[in-house]
């Protein structure tokens, strides 16, 4: 099998490592200057400290400064960093990129660029090369409710490939798919690829709602019900507002990537120490205490700033997302009624 380079050595990069080795490929992990320790400890087949799993004995190892042994003659790219930091290591490897046959984003995450203006990561990628007269390979966006421990244990996993061009994610669905990672192949990038990154701050929603059930000590789950509905059907409008298929919302991409993040997970955690009562900083230096980002923060924030750009009233129509950005905000909102006020059906 060809060779596959995934650049980022976090949990799901290195979780990607497991399905693609027991597909056949040859997989190689690159970590950037802050992931050389923990490549290191990788080295001696100790287990991720964030999956508790070792590496694949067959995956080879680069460090920061290994990125070009690690590129050359790879037949796919996957972008595992974080999505902040993508479009600056997208141009550092233009040349080897276009040379591949494809490009994976496992990053999720919108796209802010130069001018101010967001874009969806796909999308400045290929600005980014047509600046550079550079021509990218297919890009696949890879999805869906993939929780890196137990994709890393080759537990039963159901990701989401997909590509405007639907043959190339079936193809690389048929080379990757395992017993263990079954994967779906889609044709609706756009709407994928707006999933991934708005579940985490819907995600926050739901950890909000279990927060505040365990401050009051009252059962909130039929407003926890109504919050993930709400959630789906924001996800289906914003992915249509920009072409994509609102039905993807209703499945793996959506609603199964949000059961999953809104169970457990950073996110999550972020919300429902909100609901238990901490501003949003005792919130944040609650999380970095524990070494733990929150993609669902940054991500809101483009959302809200990429909806009011798109207009046509985009942003009147998700009034979950924009109760998250007040909260982040530190607006002096009642959590609870601004949640119902959201999410609760509204008679005319």
């Amino acid at each position: 099998m060809a060779t596959v380079t995934i650049l980022g050595a976090g949990a799901m990069g290195a979780a990607q490592c497991r399905p693609l080795a027991d597909a056949g490929w040859d997989v190689r992990l690159w970590g950037t200057r802050f992931d050389d320790e923990l490549l290191d400890l990788l080295s001696t087949g100790a287990p991720h400290p964030r999956t508790g799993v070792p590496l694949p004995d067959s995956v080879h190892i680069y460090r920061s400064g290994q990125l070009g042994e690690a590129l050359a003659d790879s037949r796919v790219v996957v972008m595992a960093v974080i999505s902040a930091q993508v479009p600056r290591l997208a141009r550092e490897i233009l040349e080897p990129l276009a040379n591949a046959d494809s490009l994976w984003l496992t990053s999720k995450g919108f796209s802010q660029v130069e001018d101010g203006r967001v874009r969806l990561l796909s999308e400045n990628l290929r600005r980014i090369a047509q600046e550079a007269h550079v021509e990218l390979p297919p890009i696949v966006t890879v999805a869906g409710p993939v929780l890196a421990d137990e994709c890393a244990a080759a537990r039963p996993t159901a990701p989401v490939f997909a590509c405007h061009d639907i043959s190339v994610a079936q193809r690389y669905a048929r080379q990757c798919s395992t017993p263990a990672y079954s994967i779906m192949a889609s044709g609706d990038e756009v709407g994928v690829e707006v999933c991934a990154p708005l579940k985490n701050s819907y995600a926050m929603a739901l950890g909000l709602v279990d927060g505040l059930s365990e401050r009051d000590g009252a059962a909130t789950h039929n407003l926890r019900a109504a919050t993930f509905v709400q959630a789906v059907h924001e996800m289906a409008v914003f992915g249509r507002q920009l072409g994509g298929d609102p039905m993807t919302a209703a499945g793996l991409a959506g609603l199964g990537d949000l059961e999953v993040t809104g169970q457990a997970g950073r996110n999550h955690g972020f919300g429902r120490r909100i609901g238990l009562g901490a501003s949003t900083t005792q919130a944040r230096e609650e999380m970095a205490a524990l070494g733990q980002s929150v993609e669902g923060i940054d991500s809101t924030r483009l959302a809200l700033l990429f909806a009011d750009q798109i207009g046509h009233g985009l942003l009147d129509h998700l009034p979950l997302l924009r109760m998250v950005g007040d909260v982040l905000l530190g607006r002096e909102i009642d959590p609870l009624a601004s949640l119902a006020k959201a999410v609760l059906p509204r008679t005319s």
